[in-house]
């Protein structure tokens, strides 16, 4: 089974945010300590847990499915049949020299490129969520999970693990 080793923890309960205090309830986590801080800190709803609890590996239970969430790679300018899975261009009947081009990019009215037209750009580096990944081991001596398929990002991408439940 191929499987993704994440690093999961643990991290430290910072703040509660109550519904009278800051008219919203969620907790607030701090992951990577950093001097007295936190390199990254995040906040989450609907979590319970109390100020200066440790959330770790230890709350997943294998066999479960988890939602991963991250940033994808960034691929860069990348052309439109490559971005979007346009097909291109015959490689006959006149065509030179253009095989991979986007081909028209509207109509004679209105006289401009409408907007939400498929068009060659900067692709990837986007939020992306891989949903129902089974998790296959917990290791709680190391904070490791390993999970069954692919996840978002590149390696030492910051990930968001949620149970699917």
């Amino acid at each position: 089974v191929p499987v993704t080793f994440i690093e999961a923890g643990p991290c430290k309960v910072l703040r509660l945010m109550t519904k009278e205090k800051e008219g919203y309830e969620a907790l607030q986590l701090g992951f990577e300590p950093k001097g007295k801080t936190y390199r990254h800190i995040k906040e989450f709803r609907n979590i319970s847990g109390a100020p200066d609890e440790e959330i770790g590996v230890s709350v997943f239970q294998e066999g479960e499915k988890v939602k991963i969430s991250g940033i994808s790679k960034g691929k860069g300018f990348q052309g439109a049949v490559k971005r979007h899975g346009f097909h291109g261009r015959n490689r006959t009947h006149g065509v030179k020299h253009e095989h991979r081009t986007l081909g028209s990019t509207g109509s004679r009215w209105p006289q401009h490129v409408r907007k939400g037209r498929k068009m060659p750009g900067r692709m990837g580096a986007d939020r992306v969520s891989v949903r129902n990944l089974a998790i296959v081991k917990i290791d709680v001596e190391r904070n490791l999970i390993a999970v069954s398929g692919s996840v978002p990002g590149a390696r030492g991408t910051l990930l968001e693990i949620r149970s699917e439940a």
